[in-house]
């Protein structure tokens, strides 16, 4: 994760990944206005410090005090004659005193010699006196991020010395994120947010007051935005946090130049955020932007242009076009090998076979992995991911026996790596009991399934593939038989990917649909109906109503209404079905029929209900008029 962290007198810097492809540091400068006049005033004073933070200069404690006869009048070393020093009075030593220690503080470079100026400082300031290097020693230690329980502390003595009034304040919301930034490194990630939240809305008054120049505000609101999204990463609020990474990048492209390398390094950062989401289509022209600007800035062959090539074919992956991700794959290559980027190129080469299994070129796949596998070491995680790989191919090519071997191999691997790498391990055993169910070995799918979520449960961050094996094993289950065992996992499910990736998400709709198949085996129509009803309202946002799955869910609330004898909506429903189905023309022409078989059934059962009778099937009802029913039940979207 990156972390926003500050130095008052000269930059904001950005640093830590969002995703594993988030790699880049962003500095913005910063400089508060503190008069040594001012300051030096305020210590005596009882009101709070008479700072002006957001004017532009050099210094942050520096005191300009002229106290040193000799600095007033520099003709006067010429003089030979020895003259006694003037006594000062009680007041003015303390006075020099203060100044001597701002500043020795002020000159202090490294974090030791911060903390030992701080400690000779706490001696002659009070608390209120000591919170503006209170602030600035905290920066420093969240800049280096390796102590974030004594950056809390120090946080949190600047907030009690500044925060005294209800009036904004630069200060105070630069405050506002430290605490922000320490409680997420300490995993508080309630606090965190609170404090992130308060600070948002401080910098949102301080804009509308038009109090700080807005040059003055941005390097602060992108180090709270930027903390927010890491935060509700952390939570698993993924479509949320996607949210705060764009006004990231709004803000970058407000203050860096156009064609920036920077600039190229925050289109890839939101093209893999979006991404980890899923929306593939959405990061296509993010990452394109990002390729665009690092080859004019840096050239073809950057390391930046390669990091962005393989983030284009996991794109291209996504969106199923595998030609055009392999051929990305095979150019990031060839600078990586260029480079001597061993590590990351033996990735790209795992990536490339798992392109060549999509295209269906197994031969190629696997002799590309005899290839690799020699260039692992015996535990490594990549040494499994070969394997898995191996064991997709051979299983495309229903060489089962194979298959087992080399999955039995990755897991040997990767049980020695669970408590190392959690996060890749549980995403290996994923991959690893999908093959199980390609080849029908759904209880050994089923076990480790259940062995991954035990793992993610542990990691906040990983709320969304919890949410996602929860929905695998409640599908297995169901696969199964074992409908009342399904329920709980599909009900956790939906619940996690709601939080993760917003409640429109076509993925939490397949959720609500498999629930709505289990309620209709348990016999629960009227609960199946509704969500049926919650899947088909996700899929027609998120697919349109002509998606082959907005239509099977809507078939399914068809169904649902005719198992509870309400024949006019289930009619309606299904009317609307062959209606879709027709929409895509000739190539659906054996949906359409079978769809209008459906629709025949129910009219005939909606006849016999009404006249109490059994009717024959020639005796249908004149064809509905195909308008959209009005559903009279609640939709109950947390079930």
């Amino acid at each position: 994760m990156r972390r926003a962290s500050s130095n008052l007198v000269s930059h904001l810097s950005y640093y830590r990944t969002f995703t594993p492809y988030l790699s880049r540091n962003y500095i913005l400068e910063l400089s508060l206005s503190v008069s040594a006049n001012d300051y030096v005033s305020s210590l005596s004073s009882s009101s709070s410090n008479h700072i002006r933070p957001c004017k532009k200069t050099s210094g942050l404690l520096r005191s300009k005090a002229k106290s040193n006869p000799f600095h007033t009048n520099p003709s006067r070393n010429l003089n030979t004659q020895i003259e006694t020093p003037p006594q000062l009075s009680s007041r003015q030593r303390k006075i020099k005193e203060r100044s001597e220690l701002e500043e020795s503080f002020e000159s202090a470079t490294s974090t030791e010699e911060m903390l030992k100026a701080f400690q000779e400082m706490e001696s002659s300031f009070d608390e209120k006196e000591l919170g503006l290097a209170s602030l600035k020693l905290g920066l420093k230690l969240d800049q280096e991020g390796e102590n974030p329980e004594k950056t809390l502390a120090f946080a949190d003595r600047a907030l009690k010395a500044l925060d005294k009034n209800d009036k904004p304040s630069l200060l105070v919301a630069m405050t506002l994120q430290l605490m922000g930034s320490a409680n997420y490194s300490l995993k508080r990630f309630n606090d965190s947010l609170g404090y992130l939240n308060r600070a948002n809305r401080l910098l949102g008054r301080l804009e509308g007051e038009g109090s700080c120049s807005v040059d003055d505000i941005r390097p602060v609101l992108h180090a709270v935005q930027l903390g927010l999204a890491n935060v509700k990463t952390a939570m698993g609020r993924r479509e949320e946090a996607l949210v705060n990474l764009t006004k990231c990048l709004e803000i970058k492209e407000m203050t860096l130049e156009k064609d920036s390398k920077e600039m190229g390094a925050a289109y890839r950062d939101l093209a893999e955020a979006h991404t980890a989401l899923l929306n593939f289509k959405e990061a296509l022209p993010f990452c394109s932007k990002a390729i665009e600007i690092h080859k004019k800035e840096l050239g073809n062959n950057s390391v930046e242009v390669a990091h962005d090539r393989r983030l284009l074919g996991v794109i291209y992956t996504g969106m199923e076009e595998h030609q055009k991700a392999l051929e990305q794959n095979e150019l990031s290559q060839k600078v990586l090998r260029n480079w001597g980027l061993s590590s990351e190129l033996l990735r790209a080469e795992i990536d490339a076979a798992n392109m060549q299994i999509a295209l269906g070129k197994y031969n190629e796949a696997i002799n590309t992995l005899k290839g690799v596998v020699q260039q692992t070491d015996k535990e490594s995680e990549n040494r499994a991911l070969v394997f898995i790989s191996m064991a997709k191919a051979l299983c495309s090519q229903e060489k089962f026996v194979d298959a087992k071997r080399c999955l039995e191999i990755a897991c040997g691997v990767l049980d020695k790596r669970e408590t190392v790498s959690p996060v890749e391990v549980a995403e290996a055993y994923m991959e690893i009991s999908m093959q199980y169910e390609t080849m029908n070995e759904f209880e050994t799918a089923i076990s480790l399934l259940k062995r991954t979520l035990s793992m993610l449960e542990k990691l906040p961050q990983e709320q969304h593939s919890e949410g996602s094996v929860s929905a695998r094993i409640g599908w297995l289950l169901l696969l199964t038989g074992k409908v009342a065992q399904a329920i709980p996992y599909l009900e956790s499910a939906a619940e996690r990917l709601k939080e993760s990736f917003g409640s429109k998400h076509f993925g939490v709709g397949y959720i609500y649909n498999n629930l709505g198949a289990a309620y209709l085996e348990l016999d629960r129509p009227q609960s199946a109906a509704q969500m049926f009803a919650v899947a088909k309202d996700i899929m027609d946002v998120s697919l349109g109503p002509h998606h082959a799955d907005s239509i099977e869910a809507c078939q399914n609330l068809s169904k649902a209404y005719s198992a509870m004898e309400s024949y006019v909506l289930a009619i309606q429903f299904q009317q609307q079905v062959i209606d879709a189905w027709e929409g895509h023309g000739p190539s659906a022409e054996d949906e359409v029929k079978e769809a209008q078989r459906i629709l025949t059934e129910l009219k005939n059962k909606a006849y016999g209900a009404s006249s109490n009778e059994l009717i024959t099937k020639a005796l249908p009802l004149p064809h509905s008029s195909g308008s959209s029913p009005t559903r009279n039940f609640q939709v109950d979207e947390k079930r």
